[in-house]
């Protein structure tokens, strides 16, 4: 395991001593959890772009053109 010094707004610090204490964990275990489910969900999202990179793609002028087109503005 590695220490990291990481400075926390005021505020935010304060929340994760309470949830740390609610939940009988400690800061570090919280922080450490929301790191790895947000680098989950990056992982997730990069997934989801390789899985729709064979999809054809539109320019937002075209997108709204055809949205006149089709009478929804």
């Amino acid at each position: 395991m590695k220490r990291a010094t990481v400075y926390f707004e005021d505020d935010l610090h304060k929340a994760l001593k309470l949830k740390a204490a609610e939940a009988s964990s400690s800061v570090s275990d919280l922080v450490n959890q929301a790191i790895r489910e947000s680098l989950s969900e990056d992982l997730d999202d990069l997934q989801a772009f390789r899985d729709r990179e064979s999809e054809p793609t539109m320019d937002f002028e075209t997108f709204l053109k055809s949205l006149k087109s089709d009478g929804r503005l």
